[in-house]
């Protein structure tokens, strides 16, 4: 199908807005990549959008996500996890996934382990933090990072490769961005260190709302969705 929904020509607005921030922090537009957020868009929509370039695709949902895995929807993108994993869903996701963006406990950490060994493989992941504090979210506080990632030197078939954070949602000026400055600066101390198993690549943070000021903060992956689909439907 052709461009019926207008996808490739969100995708280069976005990526000119990702251009003119990420030259705003002092980096190249291609040092950011641009994950397309999927969650509800059926599989012509999510070939359109790899068809104009993105750099990955984002899945919130296992069984959504294997329903149209088996459509061939993704073919010709990495594909991300982007929602919550739930333990029972982990056999499901590892494996098939390039990148499980929602790592936000210690037990995920063991049982994707477990899974990637099992198949022979090392999965990749980002460690989600919940750096808003919020109680109704999932994510590892920052105070415990250094036990997280402490686990995962130990642990077989799991390369941490990043941190992930969704914080609040504030309409207060200039508080989203101190939640980025500070995941930014929690990303820069963890780079400082040395674990096994944990080489930090990626900062996802920022979305359709507010993936501009996420990248000037240092962010280097953003998850849209509605700014490339347009509105769910």
């Amino acid at each position: 199908m052709s461009n019926a929904y207008g996808i490739s020509d969100n995708i280069k607005r976005v990526r000119d807005v990702i251009a003119g921030a990420a030259e705003a922090s002092g980096r190249a537009p291609g040092d950011i990549a641009l994950v397309a957020v999927s969650k509800t868009r059926p599989a012509d929509m999510i070939r359109q959008a790899i068809a104009a370039g993105v750099d990955a695709v984002g899945e919130n949902r296992v069984q959504e996500m294997a329903e149209k895995n088996a459509q061939g929807a993704y073919a010709g993108a990495p594909l991300h996890f982007i929602g919550h994993l739930q333990s029972n869903k982990v056999s499901k996701v590892v494996g098939v996934c390039d990148l499980i963006e929602s790592v936000g406990s210690l037990s995920l950490v063991e049982q994707i382990g477990k899974r990637a060994v099992s198949l022979g493989i090392v999965q990749d992941v980002l460690i989600e933090v919940n750096i808003g504090r919020e109680p109704q979210k999932s994510g590892i506080l920052p105070e415990q990072m250094d036990e997280i990632l402490g686990l995962s030197a130990k642990t077989g078939g799991i390369m941490v490769t990043g941190l992930m954070s969704v914080p609040p949602v504030n309409d207060e000026f200039g508080k989203s961005c101190n939640y980025f400055d500070a995941m930014f600066q929690l990303f820069v101390d963890i780079s400082k260190k040395k674990y096994d198993n944990v080489s930090m690549r990626f900062l996802s943070m920022g979305m359709s709302d507010s993936y501009i000021d996420a990248i000037r903060a240092g962010s280097n992956m953003v998850r849209i969705g509605s700014a490339i689909f347009g509105a769910r439907f």
